[in-house]
């Protein structure tokens, strides 16, 4: 009890006191953002004190020099920059007082929470690789690993290539980066292209909050790849580009320059020749040197330019590996230097389009007259050209000739082409008054070549007048005349013109009439001055008859003068006579008619303009009337007829024209109508002299045909005509009924009698004969006149009733051949009518393809064509027999002239057999199969390989029969070596399929290692023969393969078990099962077992690999299942193909070493046991103590995985509940100085934390004992949330011999 007393001491001091000791009101772990700035708040201090005393605060201990804080508030802010990664937890003392007490201390934990303030960091610098420009696309080529401090979706890295080095974007998508950073090639490499590729790989981690923003880190590096060349490339020129000069007129062979090329494959070196390819240059090159000289005549001014571009070929004296020729070509410029060797020349054109073709001496300009100093002369286009370069084409300009005076030349010097020009120097001798025309002489003087130096050219200035003249006219008045409704454009006066003394434009004049209103009725010439009619419509004199004008004359200086025009207006006859009242009239034909015409005129009367005269106008009656031409008065000329009128109603008439006598003359026209009424005093009048008809046997009611007649009277009653049959022979069998077809047009249609019935075959005439009356039905019966009649013959006619046949001899198969080898007609068809009068024509109805029996659609459908008259053509060239065997046409004939029942014959069929042709070549179908043969137990006549081909052709023409071309033997070191009569190929049919079965033909050589390419030929067996070619590749599997199985049961036992023995070792291999033999065994001293038999055997993979005895070892012991029941089955040895006997003293000696090497083996393995369990237990212990400790943290500091102080190295082992990962034996994670393998891992899966291994080694260590039964239960349901491992046998040492 002593202890208590102890503690209660305190309280009792502080009751006497009268005073408590504050204490803190907060929890003592606090998290502070490693983003935190400084000066910014962190955290806060609180405390209470129930007495309410003034409290401060304080912070101390080592690391406390991160913090300030505010004694009186407790406010804690960053005085050091935090960085998690460095330091992620600090410990700091705080303490209150209140000034009376003690001062109370706690220790408070910070925990320095994690931001994204790290970028990732690329390991293993620098990146650097090399590799064959053939590496395939899709390898890998390198791999490059980033690492981020940072925690969580911050620590994530991910990987881009940013930027391909050189031309990034050409090459970009050459390459890219697999999530794991292994960079995989995405195209072809060519080192001539680049020898090397800089990748710029940038790593970005997954982002997190930096200072309360989402931030994303990016780091950059450079991946190099250095490109290894191979010898497959064309030479190269160096030094390029190449270029030369040679002077012009130079000696032939004079040395130009010197190309040289190297041969880019490493380490080939190969001799270069070179060659110019380019035809019709004066140049040589010597083909070992490469010397460029002159070889032919070189004029500078005559190349089409002065730099000539040569193109020379190197080409390597060897073949390429590619079997051809390794070259390359480059352009050589030659530049042709100038010599002085031209005149400077004058050419009349612009400086932009000048060709220099032709050059001038005369050239012609104009200026105006005292134009300023320095002005040049216009419409003057010289050019000056020297077509030597550079210093040579240099030469001066002055001026020469009778007005060299007044003028300058621009430029004074020139170098090659140049515009010159003339400038006025001195204006007062520029006067046109004084001169129209000046001259001057331009020299040009090429000063660097005195014997030809000068060109001349004579240049012509016209003068330009200036404006300094008004116009004026010869008279102030002028009076005109105009007469009434003139034409518009009449012309008024054409010679009113005014005068101005100045030149050119300046002295042409303008003209224009004011005021506004008279260009409404007049208008001027602007250029002539004439005045004319502007709209005759206004110019009328009885509203106005006269008019006062300006006339204005401007010149081209805007100078003006006027004259005042007076325009009269004259009358006109412009009144027409009127005719007073209407003209209609009727009389009976035969009476005269009598009648006056009325009509007035408003001119003026007694004028030639009032006075009327009158006539008939031309017509179709014109020539039945007169007119008085005086008085107006009509008559008839002779009596009316009203059949002469072909108006329906009798209706004649008559224009007349009453006209003055004025200028011009005026008229009008009156129409006069005369009426002429009808009597009947025609008879009728049939259209044709006689009529002959036809119509058919048997058509009762039938139409046989028309007769017509006219009667000429004008009206419909004296008109009217009726038919009538005179009674006869026959006439009893016909009717005819009267039709009108107009005025007096009758038609007598004639028709057989319904109740009698015509039989061409009875009647021994063919035709009857008829007579037909017509008549006047208004006529008197006793007026002989008015009847008529004419003769009709009726024939009967044989009616066309039968359908046409088309002749069966005539529908017989025919065969054609494919491929268009028959053209033209290929068969006839024939049809009969029994009719005596028909046409008959075949008509192609459908078309049917057959192939084999079974529809080929429509490919057939314009193969053949069926004309009219029964010829079947050829119509295509593209007739294919293995498209359509079989051509059914179906057709009908068809007779044009049938009248009564079917005109189409019945629907007939001809069959077109198509006749093959031999045009396929075999076709060999895919292998996807491997061919293997194992020669120790391959006889004559195994089969080791099949081939099919298919022939589209039919018959021997698709029949194929295979034979082998040739055989060769491929060994490993790539030496070929051909074979006779290795193998023979036997030919079976399948279907429409040929398979070739290649067997042995000889023994074959077992001791052989490598692979037999036979070449097998199909050939097709009827001309023109067809074959094609396919190369079979059998891979041979020699006796260093055999393997020896030793049986403990005798050869009878392994015989009857030799199935259960091939199954077992098939399912174990995955590989063919070929046994060579069993025997038995006599000396079985070399092993520890008596074996009694062996079994050898090869195991032969289906892509021509195959096990030895060391991988079919490894095999069979990954499997235990399968070992034991082999063992069952009585194996006890594997060994090689062949076995050597030892003797007794070798055998000793064997069994001495392995037994001392088995002893050692287990030692080796009992001390690594121990080592492995013993880090094992401290691994795991190490794990629960971190357990415990992170028990004491909050869920939110947990969840930060590796953030958990004293648990990271563990995580491994799944001891932080809060991750809950599983375990993963082949990955070490090595966080631990003690990492065990995978061996030792598993084994803590297999053992429980209470095993008394672990108590034993718990005192042992003497330190970290599981104290808490809960802390053990939770690592112990950690550890048993991992599945159980799983073994798998990877036989990494497994080689096979790849043929």
């Amino acid at each position: 009890m002593a202890w208590r007393s102890l503690v209660l001491l305190p309280f009792l001091l502080a009751a006497v006191s009268g005073n408590t000791a504050p204490y803190f009101d907060m929890t003592f772990v606090v998290y502070v953002p490693e983003d935190l700035g400084l000066g910014q708040h962190a955290f806060q201090l609180t405390a209470v004190d129930v007495d309410g005393d003034q409290l401060t605060y304080s912070i101390s201990g080592t690391e406390a020099f991160y913090f300030s804080v505010d004694p009186q508030t407790g406010n804690v802010t960053l005085k050091s920059s935090l960085d998690r990664e460095y330091q992620p937890k600090l410990t700091i003392t705080i303490g209150v007082y209140d000034g009376i007490n003690d001062e109370v201390s706690k220790k408070l934990t910070v925990i320095v929470e994690d931001r994204n303030d790290n970028a990732p960091v690329f390991q293993n610098l620098p990146y650097e690789a090399s590799i064959p420009e053939n590496t395939t696309v899709n390898s890998i080529i390198y791999t490059v690993f980033a690492n981020d401090s940072d925690t969580g979706s911050a620590a994530k890295v991910s990987y881009s290539i940013e930027e391909v080095i050189p031309d990034n974007m050409k090459n970009l998508q050459l390459f890219y980066i697999l999530p794991n950073g292994n960079v995989i090639l995405n195209g072809s490499l060519d080192y001539s292209k680049n020898t090397f590729y800089q990748l710029k790989i940038r790593a970005q981690d997954g982002g997190g909050l930096l200072h309360n923003i989402m931030t994303i880190h990016k780091s950059s590096t450079y991946l190099t790849l250095t490109i290894q060349d191979l010898p497959n490339l064309d030479p190269r020129f160096l030094n390029e580009p190449y270029s030369g000069s040679v002077p012009e007129n130079c000696d032939l062979g004079t040395t130009v320059l010197t190309v040289t090329a190297m041969d880019r494959d490493t380490g080939v070196n190969d001799k270069i020749f070179y060659s110019i390819t380019n035809a019709s240059v004066p140049f040589a090159i010597d083909a070992e040197t490469g010397t460029i000289t002159v070889s032919g005549t070189l004029d500078r001014e005559e190349l089409p330019s002065e730099e000539l571009l040569l193109e020379v070929t190197a080409r390597e004296e060897n073949l390429d590996i590619y079997n051809k020729v390794a070259q390359a070509s480059t352009l050589v410029t030659v530049v042709v230097t100038d010599v002085n060797d031209n005149k400077p020349q004058f050419y009349d054109c612009s400086l932009s389009s000048c060709d220099f073709s032709t050059s001038s001496q005369n050239f012609k300009g104009s200026i105006i007259e005292h134009s300023s100093s320095r002005l040049p002369v216009s419409n003057l286009s010289i050019i000056a050209h020297d077509p030597d370069k550079g210093i040579n084409s240099k030469y001066e300009l002055h001026l020469e000739g009778p007005n060299a005076s007044a003028f300058t030349v621009s430029p004074t010097e020139i170098m090659g082409t140049g515009e010159v020009q003339l400038l006025v120097q001195d204006p007062d001798l520029v006067d046109y008054e004084i001169s129209h025309v000046m001259m001057v002489q331009i020299i040009a003087n090429d000063t660097g070549n005195p014997m030809d130096c000068c060109s001349t050219a004579t240049v012509t200035i016209d003068l330009i007048d200036t404006n300094d003249h008004t116009p004026e006219f010869p008279q102030s008045t002028y009076s005109l005349t105009v007469m009434e409704n003139s034409a518009n454009g009449t012309v008024i006066s054409p010679n009113i013109t005014a005068y101005d003394p100045d030149s050119g434009i300046l002295g042409q004049i303008t003209y224009e009439l004011f005021p506004d209103s008279i260009r409404k009725v007049f208008t001027v010439n602007a250029t002539t001055g004439a005045v004319l009619v502007w709209d005759s419509s206004l110019l009328d004199r009885e509203t106005r008859s006269i008019y006062y004008a300006n006339l204005q004359a401007k010149d081209g200086g805007n100078l003006v003068g006027t004259t005042v025009l007076e325009i009269t207006v004259l009358d006109d006859n412009d009144n027409a006579p009127i005719v007073t009242g209407s003209y209609f009239i009727s009389v009976e034909e035969g009476q005269n008619v009598t009648l006056q015409i009325q009509a007035i005129d408003n001119d003026e009367p007694g004028n030639r303009n009032s006075q009327l005269g009158f006539k008939i106008l031309p017509g179709p009656f014109s020539n039945n009337f007169s007119i008085n031409a005086a008085t107006g008065e009509m008559h008839n000329k002779e009596p009316l007829d009203r059949e002469a009128l072909e108006d329906e109603q009798g209706q004649m008439v008559v224009t007349v024209e009453v006209y003055d006598h004025g200028v011009p003359q005026l008229s009008t026209l009156v129409n006069v109508t005369i009426t002429v009424g009808d009597i009947n005093d025609n008879t009728p009048v049939f259209l044709n002299q006689s009529y002959e008809f036809s119509v058919f046997e048997e058509s009762p009611e039938s139409r046989v045909g028309d007769v017509e007649a006219t009667d000429a009277d004008r009206t419909d009653i004296n008109s009217r005509i009726s038919f009538t049959l005179q009674r006869g022979s026959g006439s009893s069998n016909f009717l005819i009924h009267s039709i009108r077809m107009g005025l007096g047009h009758y038609r007598g249609q004639l028709t057989v009698d319904p109740e009698m019935s015509l039989d061409y075959d009875t009647l021994q005439q063919k035709f009857f004969s008829l007579e037909v009356l017509a008549k006047n039905t208004a006529a008197d019966e006793a007026e002989d006149v008015a009847e008529t009649s004419v003769s009709v013959v009726v024939h009967i006619l044989d009616v066309n009733d039968e359908s046409p046949t088309v002749l069966p001899a005539s529908l017989q198969d025919i065969g054609v051949s494919e491929n268009g080898t028959q053209q033209g007609l290929v068969h006839m068809l024939v049809a009969s009518d029994p009719d005596t009068n028909h046409s008959l024509v075949f008509e192609e109805l459908a078309v049917t393809c057959f192939k084999d029996g079974s529809s080929a659609g429509e490919v057939c459908w314009d193969w053949f064509v069926l004309e009219p008259d029964g010829s079947v053509l050829v119509n295509s060239s593209d007739i294919d027999y293995e498209l359509c065997d079989t051509v059914v046409l179906t057709l009908r004939a068809e007779d044009l002239y049938t009248e009564k029942g079917s005109r189409y014959s019945q629907n007939e069929t001809l069959r077109i057999h198509i006749t093959d042709v031999n045009d396929n070549p075999p076709v060999f179908l895919p292998i996807s199969e491997t061919f293997v043969v194992v020669p120790e137990i391959s006889p004559v006549d195994l089969q080791v390989a099949t081939v099919k081909a298919t022939d589209a052709d039919s018959g021997l023409k698709g029949a194929i029969t295979f034979s082998i071309v040739s055989v060769v033997l491929v060994e490993e070191n790539g030496v070929t070596r051909p074979f006779e009569n290795l193998f023979k190929v036997v030919t079976t049919a399948e279907q429409d399929t040929y398979v070739g079965s290649i067997q042995v033909a000889s023994n074959l050589d077992s001791s052989l290692k490598g692979q037999y390419q036979v070449t097998v030929e199909a050939q097709d067996r009827e001309p023109p023969v067809h074959t094609a070619q396919t190369v079979l590749n059998i891979f041979a599997v020699d006796q260093s393969y055999r393997v020896r199985l030793q049986f403990v049961t005798t050869v009878s036992e392994v015989q009857s078990n030799s199935e259960t023995i091939k199954a077992a070792l098939t399912t174990v291999t995955k590989a063919g099962v070929y046994v060579v033999g069993i025997q038995s065994i006599e000396d079985t001293h070399a092993s520890q077992v008596e074996a009694k038999s062996v079994m050898e055997a090869y195991f032969v993979y289906s892509n021509g690999t195959a096990l030895d005895v060391n991988q079919l070892s490894m095999l069979i012991q990954s499997d235990p299942l399968i070992l034991a029941e082999l063992v069952k089955l009585g194996l006890a040895i594997i060994g090689p193909g062949e076995v050597t006997k030892p003797n007794k003293e070798a055998e000793l000696i064997g069994i001495i070493a392995g037994l001392a090497a088995f002893l050692l083996l287990f030692i080796l393995i009992m001390t690594l046991a121990l080592v492995l369990t013993t880090k094992s237990y401290k691994r795991k212990l190490s794990a629960m103590k971190a357990l415990k400790v992170a028990t004491t943290f909050s869920p939110a500091t947990a969840q930060q995985g590796a953030g958990i102080p004293g648990t990271n190295q563990y995580n491994a082992e799944g001891a932080n509940p809060m991750l809950n990962l599983s375990l993963d034996p082949s990955h070490d994670l090595g966080f631990h100085e003690d990492s065990n393998s995978v061996t030792s891992v598993n084994s803590l899966d297999e053992n429980t934390v209470n095993a008394p291994g672990d108590d034993d080694l718990n005192k042992k260590q003497g330190k970290m004992k599981l104290t808490e039964p809960t802390d053990e239960e939770v690592l112990v349901a950690a550890l048993n949330l991992k599945d159980p491992t799983k073994t798998t046998y990877i036989n990494n040492t497994f080689n096979t011999t790849d043929l």
